[in-house]
C-alpha cells in the first residue's frame, strides 16, 4: 500500500480518538468504520507512529512549552508587538492557563493521536519486535500525558469508533505503563538509540518509579524505598551495560552529527535534513534577527536565576563549538550554552546591531513584558543543541540533530536522587556508590569542567539537574518532584495547586462523558 495512504489513515483515525463536537467529526464518526480503513503494512504504520511524536516533542510549541515555559528555566517575553500571540505563553509563565489555552489543547490532542495510531497499528498484524516497538511509543505518549494531564484517553486495539474513548487516570495509568514496559522488554531490540529499545523502556520505568508518589499526590508526594530500589536497580543495568559514556563534549550529544558521537544516548527522534521534526526551532525561537544565516525569530530567553547557577568554568554554561559545516568564527566566540553580552556575526566577526541599529548585547535582566528600547537585546539565549549550519544554508527544512529523549546523565542524576530518597546506595561503573559521588562524576568530568560539591542535599540536586538537562523538556516534572513548581519567581506569584495539572481540553470535556474536568478548572 502507498505510505502516504496508510499515514492519512492513521491521521484520520487519530482525530477520531479525540474527536470533538464538531459536525465533521460527527459525520466521520457515523460514516466511517474500522472496515473502510484500509488495512496497511505495519512497518509503515509503525513509521508513522515514530513521526508523530516529532512535532509534540521535538519543537518549542507543546511538550516543550508546558514542561519548560511553565518553570524558572525559561521566559516568553512580549517585546514590544511580538511575542504577545494573545498572552497564551504569559498564561503558561504565569500558571493562568485554562481549558482553552492553544498549547494546553494541541498538545494533548498531538499526543492522544500518538495513542491511537500506536494502539491502532496492533491490529495489523505487527511482528513480536514492532508490536513491543509500537507499544513502547505508546507508553511514552501515555507518561506524557499522565505526568501533564492526569488523566489519558485510550481504546482497545479495534474497538469502535463511535464509542467514546475511556479513561486511564492517575496511579491505574501509570501501573498500566509499568505493566506494558515490563511485559515487552525482552522483545524490544538492544537498540539502537533511533528507535525503541531496552534501555529506553528501562530509563521509562526510572522515570515511573522516581515519580510514583508524586502521581498519588501531587501535593505532597512520599517516595517508598521499595520505589527508589526499582529506580537504583534500573539504573545499574544500564550503567553496567558499558553501551553508554560521558561524551568528550558535553555539546556533543546534541550537535549535527550526534548520532554518531553523542555517547550518553539512550533515546532519540532521528532527524535528516528533508525528512525531520521542528528540533531547529530551539535555536530559531531564541537567535535574534539579525544573527544570520539562522534568521531567529528573538523571543524566548533564560531568566537569570539559572544562569546564575553555573560556575564561570562550567563548560555547560557556554563555550566555543567547532560545528560541522558551521561558519569559520574567527573571533571564537561562545555559540552554544547561554549567550550574553555582545553578539558577533560568525562570518566576519562583525559585532551584530538590533534592527534599529543597537548593539545587540544580550542582558541579563529580562521581565515578562518588555517595551523599552533594548527590547530586542533583553534576556540571555539558550543554544542547547548547535546550530546545523548545512541544513540552514539549504533552506532550513529541518536539521540533522537528533532529538535527545534519555541519556546516561539523567540516569545518573534519578539514581542519585533515588539514594538520597531512601533507596539503597550500590556501586556500578565508575561513577560512585554515594549520590553525592554520583552528581561529582557528572560535574567533574572534563566535558562539565564544574568543580566538586561538598555536600548534596535535595534541593542542590534539583539545580544540578537544572544546570545538566535545561531545554530538556523534565524541569516541570522536577520542580513538581521537589515541591518548587508552584513557588513565587520574577513577574509570577505564588500558584495555585490547581496548576501541578493541566486542564483537559474544553473541546474534549465537552463531549466524552468519561472525562472529569481536573479541579480547580
Amino acid at each position: 500500500m502507498n505510505y502516504t495512504k496508510i499515514v492519512c489513515a492513521a491521521a484520520v483515525l487519530a482525530l477520531l480518538q479525540v474527536a470533538s463536537s464538531c459536525e465533521l467529526n460527527e459525520t466521520l464518526q457515523g460514516q466511517l468504520s474500522l472496515n473502510q480503513i484500509p488495512k496497511g503494512d505495519p512497518a509503515a504504520l509503525l513509521q508513522g507512529v515514530y513521526n508523530a511524536q516529532r512535532d509534540p516533542i521535538q519543537g518549542h510549541v507543546s511538550v516543550f512549552a508546558l514542561q519548560e515555559v511553565s518553570t524558572d528555566s525559561r521566559i516568553m517575553p512580549t517585546r514590544g508587538p511580538d511575542w504577545d500571540d494573545n498572552g497564551k505563553w504569559r498564561a503558561l509563565y504565569n500558571h493562568t492557563w485554562d481549558p482553552n489555552n492553544e498549547r494546553v489543547r494541541d498538545t494533548f490532542n498531538q499526543l492522544e493521536g500518538i495513542i491511537f495510531a500506536s494502539t491502532d497499528l496492533l491490529r495489523f498484524d505487527p511482528t513480536v519486535q514492532q508490536q513491543a516497538e509500537s507499544r513502547f511509543l505508546r507508553a511514552w505518549a501515555t507518561f506524557l500525558l499522565l505526568d501533564l494531564y492526569d488523566q489519558v484517553l485510550y481504546r482497545e486495539p479495534g474497538g469502535a469508533l463511535n464509542e467514546l474513548a475511556k479513561v486511564r487516570k492517575g496511579t491505574e495509568a501509570l501501573d498500566f505503563i509499568v505493566s506494558e514496559l515490563n511485559a515487552i522488554q525482552k522483545d524490544l531490540p538492544d537498540g539502537p538509540a533511533g528507535k525503541a529499545n531496552k534501555d529506553a523502556a528501562r530509563v521509562l520505568l526510572m522515570k515511573c518509579y522516581l515519580n510514583k508518589g508524586v502521581y498519588a499526590n501531587r501535593q505532597a508526594p512520599t517516595f517508598a524505598a521499595a520505589d527508589m530500589n526499582q529506580v537504583i536497580t534500573l539504573a545499574d543495568q544500564i550503567i553496567t551495560s558499558n553501551k553508554y559514556s560521558l561524551t568528550n563534549n558535553y555539546f556533543d550529544n546534541f550537535a549535527p552529527n550526534n548520532t554518531a558521537i553523542g555517547l550518553e544516548n539512550i533515546f532519540t527522534q532521528p532527524n535528516t535534513f528533508g525528512n525531520a521534526g521542528p528540533t531547529r526551532d530551539l535555536w530559531k525561537f531564541v537567535s535574534h534577527y539579525n544573527m544570520r544565516p539562522v534568521d531567529g525569530y528573538n523571543g524566548p530567553a533564560v531568566p537569570a536565576s539559572l544562569y546564575d547557577l553555573f560556575e564561570a568554568t562550567d563548560k555547560r554554561r557556554g563555550q566555543v563549538y567547532d560545528i560541522p559545516g558551521g561558519p569559520a568564527n574567527p573571533g571564537r566566540r561562545i555559540n552554544v550554552g547561554f549567550l550574553i553580552g555582545q553578539q558577533y556575526n560568525l562570518i566576519t566577526d562583525a559585532p551584530l546591531t538590533t534592527r534599529g541599529g543597537a548593539p545587540l548585547a544580550f542582558t541579563k535582566d529580562i521581565n515578562l513584558s518588555e517595551t523599552g528600547a533594548d527590547l530586542e537585546a533583553k534576556g540571555i539565549r539558550p543554544i542547547k543543541y548547535p546550530v546545523d549550519y548545512v541544513s540552514e544554508a539549504k533552506g532550513g527544512n529541518g536539521c540533522e540533530n537528533d532529538h535527545v529523549t534519555f541519556r546516561l546523565a539523567d540516569v545518573l542524576l534519578m539514581k542519585a536522587e533515588a539514594i538520597l530518597r531512601g533507596g539503597t546506595a550500590t556501586s556500578a561503573g565508575s561513577y560512585g556508590s554515594t549520590a553525592l559521588a554520583i552528581v561529582n562524576s557528572l560535574r567533574t568530568h572534563p566535558s562539565r569542567g564544574a568543580s566538586a560539591l561538598p555536600s548534596l542535599t535535595l534541593d542542590i540536586l534539583l539545580d544540578e539537574r537544572g544546570r545538566e538537562l535545561y531545554s530538556e523538556s523534565w524541569r516541570r516534572n522536577d520542580m513538581i518532584r521537589f515541591g518548587k513548581f508552584l513557588a513565587a519567581r520574577k513577574d509570577k506569584p505564588q500558584s495555585d495547586p490547581k496548576y501541578l495539572i493541566y486542564p483537559i481540553p474544553k473541546a474534549q470535556a465537552d463531549v466524552n462523558s468519561n472525562i472529569t474536568q481536573n479541579p480547580g478548572y
